[in-house]
């Protein structure tokens, strides 16, 4: 096991890697912390290249001791498209599109879910709960019923209802609230203060963002250990995104990349942005979003534990946070479909969005390489109806 101990990501605080925590003293994200000099003496370019693709080659950047099996559903390396159609109605280089539709649970809260749960079972965790929107929930029942946990999840009332129909499926216990992602959390924390399960929410345990990393990890690998120019990200929690800046820096420390970096663009709807907010303010850390609505519902999330974490690595990186339009928003998700037969999730549809805003403003420019993230499958959320009637017989409708 190459993972030394825990970090608190405020204060720096350091906490043992043998013990089951949630936030640090100071009420911030635990961040896991390497033995980098001992991973770049057996891991290198050609190791990872022998190995089958998918998230566990990347064990010894991963906090799984090793023996330990992991909790797994046959995790995949997703691919990139390159969005061509897209390209040609813009008159740009085409962005690419890393598709973690592809993954189990039809979303890239798999990777993360996958990572956390396998920590769980590993420290005899029994009873799990946490807050979604949707795919997340979906994805910790999933493994949960995988690893035997039983698993409690609390779900805003503007939760899809096949996010609901599909967590419930896994045999998970649901309960649907009013109010927003965040208080459905504060629930969750008052059980876990009582005992009554342990708190998976975003960042408040320490190894989903281990498992949303490996985004990043793969990502290199993928366009031959050289970065793209630019990185968009749907952003409500943000663990991903946090993630893959991390795994830049664990990728450089064991010589399997230089210093260069992606400029990062965190993206928002206009109706929940308070990383943007925060972020032209100038901001360290992002006020609670009142009010906060949006079809985009993966990043409709008012306030968020990471803010600050966000908040530095876009600072960082020289990138952004920015907000989109609901119309932006389904533009986005019928161009990609109709353009490139790419059926786009609305959290997907609002980073084609933002690439298209920061295009307009000036932030990148047609050339460069651009990553957009599609976070989950889009036949997962409610399409509209666009077919016509027709009656069967001997003559053809004059439209046909």
């Amino acid at each position: 096991m190459f993972m030394t101990h825990l970090e608190c990501s405020l204060t720096g605080e350091r906490y043992a890697a043998d013990q089951l925590h949630n936030l640090s003293k100071a009420g911030k994200p635990l961040l896991a912390r390497y033995d980098l000099a001992a991973v770049a003496k057996v891991l290198n370019r050609e190791v990872i290249a022998a190995r089958p693709a998918g998230m566990w080659k990347w064990r010894e950047l991963l906090p799984l001791p090793e023996g330990k099996d992991p909790v797994s559903l046959g995790e995949p390396e997703t691919p990139l498209i390159a969005l061509d159609g897209i390209a040609r109605m813009q008159g740009t280089r085409a962005p690419l599109v890393k598709d973690e539709g592809r993954l189990p649970t039809g979303s890239f809260k798999a990777r993360g879910l996958a990572m956390a749960v396998s920590m769980a079972r590993h420290f005899g965790v029994k009873r799990i709960a946490m807050p979604t929107n949707g795919n997340a929930g979906a994805a910790l029942a999933a493994y949960g019923a995988r690893a035997g946990i039983e698993t409690i999840v609390i779900c805003p009332a503007e939760t899809p209802q096949i996010n609901i129909d599909e967590t419930a499926a896994y045999g998970a216990k649901v309960y649907i609230a009013d109010g927003q992602i965040d208080e459905c959390g504060a629930l969750v924390g008052k059980g876990a203060a009582e005992g009554r399960w342990f708190d998976f929410s975003t960042l408040k345990e320490p190894y989903r963002i281990e498992g949303k990393k490996v985004m990043g990890l793969e990502l290199a690998e993928q366009l031959g250990w050289k970065l793209p120019d630019a990185i968009f990200y749907p952003t409500g929690g943000g663990t991903g995104l946090i993630g893959m800046w991390k795994a830049f820096d664990e990728l450089e420390a064991i010589g399997m990349i230089g210093p260069e970096r992606p400029r990062m663009f965190a993206i928002q709807a206009e109706g929940c942005a308070p990383m943007v907010r925060a972020f032209e303010a100038g901001e360290e850390y992002a006020e609670r979003w009142e009010g906060a609505a949006t079809i985009a519902t993966g990043i409709r999330v008012p306030k968020a534990v990471g803010d600050f974490l966000i908040l530095r690595a876009v600072r960082d990186s020289g990138g952004a946070a920015l907000a989109v339009s609901e119309e932006a928003i389904a533009a986005g998700v019928r161009d990609a479909a109709e353009a490139d037969g790419m059926l786009l999730c609305p959290e997907g549809g609002a980073v084609l969005a933002g690439w298209r805003l920061a295009l307009e403003r000036g932030l990148v420019k047609p050339e460069e390489q651009v990553m957009l993230f599609n976070c989950a499958n889009g036949n997962k959320y409610p399409l509209t109806d666009r077919s016509r009637r027709i009656e069967l017989g001997n003559v053809l409708p004059a439209e046909l």
